[in-house]
């Protein structure tokens, strides 16, 4: 296969670098939008910025320049950027006849759609899906052991990501509730924030489990309101996410809440990440489409009153345990 990895931060460059070490030895190029950064990883053979000391493997080359030619003649193209830059990216690609699939997880900001529904806006013909699930960058270029789903609506999307991946160290499942795999990779994210408070104020395991367990309930509610299939919130774009980003010391959006509950301010915890944090940009747009639903997430709505400055750390805790009590439901 010809694969197409559009964005050069971890993420796109993990997956590329595990599609070329495939042992199918797909031809795969790492664009990246700035011409240097290109030449400098041609020449040194790693990504010293984001994956420092990992080597590419023979089989990756990395470019720059006109993105829409490279994807004409793939036959997979794999969208690595943020939320905040799908919309260009798909409307530069709007004529591609290859499957796409994005990797980025959230809601995009200033309309509060999901990424496939901003595809349906801009580039209605492409064939396109997600690739997501319980994944660190670094761990997916160490070749250690990593699950991922393929979802989309279209079986030739989903067969082109599983030929592409799936392997030893990679595996690929498919699905077709790409709804379903969308909101668990934008949920989770805001709710590792809320975890990683918990563990930076120091309350314990018990605490710990009740956040995840009741935010998984909260992410079904919303999942499930738009439409998606309750079986996929178990699967690994719901639980296993939400697992890995709530619990990994590689997460960013843990950290940020590690951050703050040292009492950094929110752009102080977001300045020292070096990286992106998609649930500090997707809180509210998901507290929004909630709310717009009739579906209640009380985390959720803590973490953007923690983000917004409307809360400090203790009281948001303090909110959540003095709801009144409640039946146990989904």
């Amino acid at each position: 296969m010809k694969i197409v990895v559009l964005g050069a931060g971890a993420w796109g460059t993990a997956l590329a670098m595990s599609a070329a070490a495939h042992a199918a030895c797909h031809e795969v190029t790492l664009w990246a939008r700035d011409a240097q950064q290109a030449q400098a990883m041609q020449a040194k053979r790693q990504n010293q910025r984001y994956l420092p000391g990992l080597a590419f493997p023979p089989g990756l080359h990395v470019a720059s320049g006109d993105m829409a030619a490279l994807a004409a003649d793939a036959d997979l193209v794999v969208v690595g950027t943020p939320m905040a830059a799908l919309r260009g990216m798909l409307e530069r690609l709007g004529g591609c006849a290859a499957p796409i699939a994005w990797l980025c997880k959230g809601f995009e900001a200033v309309t509060g759609l999901m990424a496939h529904e901003v595809c349906a806006q801009v580039a209605p013909r492409l064939h396109s899906g997600v690739f997501s699930g319980p994944s660190f960058a670094q761990e997916v270029a160490t070749a250690q052991p990593t699950a991922m789903v393929a979802a989309s609506p279209r079986a030739t999307v989903r067969d082109a990501l599983v030929q592409a991946f799936h392997g030893p160290a990679l595996r690929v499942y498919a699905s077709e509730d790409i709804v379903g795999v969308e909101v668990g990779g934008a949920v989770k994210n805001v709710l590792a924030i809320a975890t990683g408070l918990c563990d930076g104020l120091q309350l314990g395991m018990n605490a710990r489990a009740a956040l995840i367990t009741r935010g998984l309930a909260e992410m079904t509610r919303l999942g499930l309101a738009l439409g998606a299939r309750p079986e996929t919130f178990m699967g690994l774009s719901g639980l296993g996410d939400l697992v890995l980003t709530a619990t990994g010391d590689l997460s960013r959006n843990r950290r940020v809440g590690l951050l703050l509950a040292e009492g950094r301010t929110l752009a102080q915890a977001v300045e020292s990440l070096g990286h992106v944090a998609e649930g500090v940009y997707s809180a509210r747009t998901v507290v929004q489409r909630a709310r717009a639903l009739g579906v209640e997430m009380p985390i959720v709505e803590c973490v953007v009153a923690l983000l917004d400055g409307e809360l400090r750390a203790a009281e948001a805790v303090a909110r959540l345990m003095e709801r009144e009590p409640t039946v146990e439901r989904h």
